[in-house]
């Protein structure tokens, strides 16, 4: 399971992404090329960051080298497998396969369970205390370091791997599982065989079992072989009484019921933990695997998604659809409408003379706006409060009608009587055209438009 892990897709390309990441923080790699690729090839930001990861990975050569570590790591983990194998033989043979055939049950016991009982109770404290407390000593974070090195070798990018990969399984929250499933299965699968191999020479050989001390009192062998038997009699293993543990020579049935319990401790508080711990490291695992993705809102992602928002085409967000034909608003009634004129220059160039000469003095309002939404608000509140009788509304010829113009004429229209364009410095008819036609495509024909100033005033006031 464990190298099936190694051979997921989007873990592979996590721990690709975040060595990119590492091997930056030294200084950043050249990636022009693999940033134009990434943004053409993905399209959302995340994936993007995945793709120039990719791109730069393969150039250094990270991919390479986490397919060896992918070979390498399951013949890694069954050599280290068959180590502790075979140690666990050696101590049952040192157990059982003494020359006097004499086993001190406590001290074979300690011998078998001590170990174990040591470094699980490192891992169980591992899950509280800070990471890497004990991570260093458990066999997972042996099994990962020695296929690092086998695949790597001294001078391959193996740190900068391990280091990603211990930074994800960290983040998700799965180190310590992920380490423990390894240890567990290896302790496992050492149990299993001690098992054998001491049923096999319990079973056709004969030895003695019984127990010895010098300062401590038999009664307490007593309580405590009755005390560790209690859970392996749940599963049907004999525990001995307390005649039996007195007893200096136990018969036939004594040494068997020694012999039962001894493995019943062993199984119980083995080889049944170590699988238990496994099955649910395996389900922890698939529980949480999905959680095994960079952090992209680290300062780094950030940058790199600033990187590729700059490299897209700028988006037209109010794009000119054609001409669409409306209907102008009908205007203020003449009983609501007071007797004023606003002159209202609109989008003008900044460089453009204001107020132009020739308006009318008895004008109400001569105002000047940049088109900002702010600015025609404050201007049709005024219009919604005056009501005026005329707007002479003064564009520059030049400039192109829009959408936005057109949205503004209309909302003029609805607070006044009547409407008029000055189309100011044109340098030709073109423009007036140009603009007049505007006019009436829109459904704005109602709106007299003119690039002479008396022709856009007359009716509305004096001309000087």
């Amino acid at each position: 399971m464990i190298n099936t892990a190694l051979r997921e897709p989007a873990f592979t390309d996590a721990v690709i992404t975040e060595a990119i990441r590492w091997t930056e923080q030294t200084g950043p790699l050249d990636d022009a090329q693999a940033l134009r690729t990434a943004a053409s090839r993905a399209a959302d930001g995340p994936n993007r960051i995945i793709e120039r990861a990719l791109q730069l990975g393969e150039r250094i050569g990270l991919q390479s080298e986490l397919t060896r570590a992918r070979q390498w790591a399951p013949w890694v983990l069954l050599a280290l497998v068959a180590l502790i194998v075979v140690a666990g033989l050696g101590l049952a043979g040192n157990v059982v396969g003494g020359g006097e055939r004499h086993i001190n049950v406590i001290v074979a016991l300690v011998s078998l369970l001590g170990l174990h009982a040591l470094t699980l109770l490192l891992w169980l404290a591992g899950l509280w205390l800070p990471t890497g407390s004990f991570s260093t000593a458990s066999l997972g974070w042996i099994w990962l370091s020695l296929t690092a090195r086998v695949a790597g070798g001294k001078r391959g990018q193996a740190p900068v791997l391990v280091r990603a990969a211990t930074g994800l399984l960290n983040r998700a929250k799965l180190l310590p599982w992920f380490f423990g499933l390894v240890s567990h299965g290896i302790w496992s699968l050492s149990f299993a065989v001690v098992l054998a191999a001491m049923l096999f020479a319990l079973a056709f050989r004969s030895y003695t079992l019984s127990w010895e001390t010098t300062i401590l009192d038999p009664a307490f062998f007593v309580r405590a072989v009755q005390a560790l038997g209690w859970a392996p009699s749940q599963l049907g293993f004999p525990v001995p009484d307390a005649a039996t543990v007195l007893a200096a020579s136990p018969g036939a049935a004594g040494q068997r019921t020694w012999a039962m319990w001894l493995t019943g401790c062993i199984v119980v508080y083995g080889l049944l933990p170590r699988f238990a711990l496994v099955l649910l490291s395996a389900a922890i695992w698939r529980s949480r695997r999905k959680a095994l993705q960079p952090d992209w809102s680290e300062p780094y992602y950030r940058k790199l998604l600033a990187r590729f928002t700059a490299l897209a085409p700028a988006a037209i967000v109010d794009a000119d659809p054609g001409r669409t034909r409306g209907v102008a608003p009908a205007g203020l009634p003449p009983s609501e409408l007071q007797d004023a004129l606003f002159v209202i220059g609109f989008e003008l160039p900044p460089d453009m003379h204001w107020p132009p000469t020739g308006l009318p003095a008895d004008a109400a309002q001569v105002l000047r706006i940049d088109g900002s939404a702010p600015a025609r608000r404050m201007l049709l509140d005024q219009l919604a409060q005056a009501r005026p009788r005329a707007v002479l509304l003064v564009c520059h010829a030049a400039s192109s009608p829009d959408r936005g113009t057109e949205r503004f004429l209309r909302e003029v229209l609805a607070h006044c009587g009547e409407c008029r364009l000055w189309l100011a410095d044109a340098t030709g008819v073109g423009a007036a055209a140009r603009w007049i036609d505007w006019l009436q495509g829109t459904g704005l024909e109602r709106i007299a438009a003119s690039d002479r100033l008396t022709i856009a005033l007359q009716g509305l006031a004096a001309t000087p």
